[in-house]
């Protein structure tokens, strides 16, 4: 019920005081004989009835009407049920540690409590219908006892792994379901700059049908190997080989600890080659390493205040809908509402935003304003996105942010101020997992104090800029 011991049940806060007062009771009583049979039968009867159903209490997918494309939304009315039981099944397994079903990824165990918890949906990936499933995994590694190839690993095997074996045990007969996409949250503990910290890592998993049921099937570990080779794996938006054979995660380890640009490269050309091999509708589109191609030329737009206006108000409901449901997410400056603004010729809507980050991002304004897209900014893109589908009356979305860092005053913390401004056809691509968060930096404008920049995430970071 604490979370402490890796073999306790996820039930996690479904339990009431009073229910959790029961369980106790119960405990205490089975360590003094000497009370009544009666009570202690009343109190087993009670535990039972609450450890039971207390794991469906809640359903985990979303309803018809929360899903926005009309061809989604009628695959979910008509797979409700089905997607309903999926729910059930994956909420009653035992994992090593609580999983929660959730739509907004990256909370602590605190906010996961008041979040919705519903994921499960029908959705399109690269051309593909998927039943895409996301969900939070409140295991938190240690970056220097366990290596990004074994967390991979360990969170695929506790938890990826039986969430596939159970969908597909339901989805395999389902004409309408081409793949499965799934996007896991668990933490990694460390130490940046002599503090301790941890932050969330996040890994992303695509299969077509075929390659899941390979995966769920196979006989030996060459196949379950082969099937996951040829979906996609992701660790923060960047490609990733997952190895399921122990000593071959090690030798990836080793060669990027020896060879970070060789072992990238290798992994690359291995990933492409496997995707290249998915074919028809339920082809997955690999990801490129460079840069996406410039979208096509349009005409020059109308960016006088009377047609931004009109635009503003042809997607001031839209605007409404995104301040309320992605506030949380987003800290959107209340005094600031969303605006249509020119920029480069083009009409973008601008968010106004607070990032917080801890006091270990000081350093240069190149770096915070790095660690303000990775921390906060990209993790808005796809919610907010997924308010804008089809094709739209302006060019993209600009995001504006005053930097914050922790436990220090307004007067002394020397708050920055960055803009970053994307096109629609970047946001589309990051969006889909076709570009990483370079590509959509690249692709866009980033302004730091009203002076546009060059930014390079990897190098900022490190503070060697």
């Amino acid at each position: 019920m604490l979370n402490k011991s890796p073999l306790m049940a996820p039930y996690g806060y479904t339990l009431s005081k009073s229910e959790i007062q029961a369980m106790v009771a119960y405990i205490r009583m089975l360590s003094h004989p000497r009370h009544g049979a009666l009570v202690i039968a009343y109190a087993r009867w009670l535990c039972i009835i609450v450890l039971t159903l207390a794991p469906f209490s809640a359903p985990q997918a979303l309803t018809p009407a929360e899903i926005k494309e009309p061809q989604m939304r009628a695959l979910q009315e008509k797979h409700f049920q089905q997607l309903q039981t999926i729910g059930s099944e994956v909420q009653a397994h035992i994992f090593p540690y609580a999983f929660y079903f959730s739509r907004v990824l990256d909370l602590e165990l605190s906010q996961q409590e008041r979040a919705d918890q519903r994921s499960l949906r029908f959705d399109n990936y690269g051309g593909m219908t998927v039943v895409e499933i996301t969900g939070n995994y409140f295991a938190s590694y240690s970056s220097d006892m366990v290596d990004k190839s074994h967390r991979a690993l360990r969170t695929f095997q506790d938890v990826m792994l039986p969430i596939v074996e159970i969908a597909m045990s339901e989805l395999k007969d389902n004409p309408d379901v081409e793949g499965f996409a799934m996007e896991i949250s668990h933490h990694v503990r460390g130490k940046a700059m002599g503090m301790s910290m941890e932050r969330p890592e996040n890994l992303v998993l695509v299969l077509s049908k075929n390659a899941a049921l390979r995966l769920v099937n196979g006989k030996t570990e060459s196949d379950r190997q082969a099937a996951i080779l040829d979906g996609q794996f992701l660790i923060n938006g960047e490609p990733f080989i997952l190895y399921l054979n122990d000593r071959a995660a090690k030798e990836a380890a080793r060669l990027q600890e020896q060879n970070p640009m060789a072992a990238g490269a290798g992994q690359e050309s291995e990933q492409k080659s496997k995707s290249s091999k998915l074919t028809s509708t339920a082809t997955m589109r690999p990801l490129p390493r460079m840069a996406p191609p410039d979208p096509p030329s349009s005409p020059s737009r109308d960016t006088s205040p009377d047609a931004l206006a009109k635009i503003q108000v042809s997607f001031q409901k839209m605007i409404d809908v995104v301040l309320k449901e992605v506030d949380s997410q987003g800290h959107f400056v209340a005094y600031a509402p969303p605006t249509m603004v020119a920029f480069r010729k083009g009409a973008y809507l601008e968010f106004s935003v607070n990032t917080n980050l801890p006091p270990s991002a000081v350093g240069s304004r190149y770096k915070m304003a790095a660690l303000a897209f990775d921390d906060h900014i990209a993790h808005l893109v796809r919610p907010v996105m997924a308010y804008f589908k089809g094709d739209l009356d302006f060019d993209g979305i600009a995001f504006s942010t005053t930097i914050h860092l922790a436990d220090k005053s307004a007067s002394t913390e020397g708050s920055e101020a960055v803009e970053y401004f994307f096109p629609t056809a970047a946001l589309r691509c990051y969006e889909t997992y076709d570009c990483t968060g370079q590509q959509l930096i690249d692709q866009g404008s980033v302004l730091i104090n009203g002076e546009r920049v060059s930014l390079d995430l990897q190098i900022a970071e490190t503070g060697t800029r």
